[in-house]
């Protein structure tokens, strides 16, 4: 437990029945007239969905203890991503709905935070930028660089981006994980 007067940034929150929000932003109020608050913008963890809250300043609010964890990324089993603790070498499942979008730019051997509430995997971290190969785009056509066009190219994990018209099948790219915007050659 603690106070609303101890909240920080990325701290979870366990409320409204034991769902779990992640503080995004807060700012404690102290009006001339009437008691302090806090204004918060809480992110809900698994569905992601951002609310605006107001707490009375002191109030006691339960912080949910989660674990992030450094994991490498084995194999697909069915439904399933498993992961290797980087520490302990234990094997742990994920299912796809938590792994998300993360899985269009998961590789084997590829290295990714995993955050857990009481055992249960919440959602998978990537770094902010991977490389990967293009696995199939058409040929840019001659002359068609000067308007600074993209196509689309498919990348070796399946997933679709948009790259500039000069950009061939086969080259390594960096890749944002949280737009999936190609950033350039790597």
């Amino acid at each position: 437990m603690a106070t609303t007067n101890d909240l920080k940034n990325g701290m979870v929150l366990k409320l409204d029945g034991g769902e779990l929000w992640s503080v995004v932003e807060f700012q404690h109020v102290k009006p001339g007239k009437g008691g302090a608050f806090v204004r918060t913008k809480l992110k809900h963890v698994l569905s992601g969905k951002v609310v605006d809250k107001t707490f009375n300043a002191g109030v006691k609010v339960d912080v949910a203890n989660v674990d992030k964890r450094e994991m490498t990324y084995s194999y697909r089993d069915g439904d399933d991503f498993v992961f290797m603790d980087t520490e302990t070498y234990d094997m742990v499942n994920v299912s796809s709905k938590t792994v998300g979008d993360a899985a269009n730019y998961l590789l084997e051997n590829g290295t990714a935070t995993v955050a857990f509430n009481e055992g249960n995997p919440l959602y998978v971290d990537l770094p902010a930028a991977v490389e990967l190969v293009i696995a199939e785009t058409e040929p840019g056509l001659q002359g068609d660089r000067s308007t600074g066009g993209t196509k689309p190219a498919t990348l070796e994990t399946g997933a679709e981006i948009k790259v500039p018209l000069f950009i061939t099948t086969g080259e390594r790219v960096k890749v944002d994980t949280r737009t999936g915007d190609y950033l350039g050659r790597a």
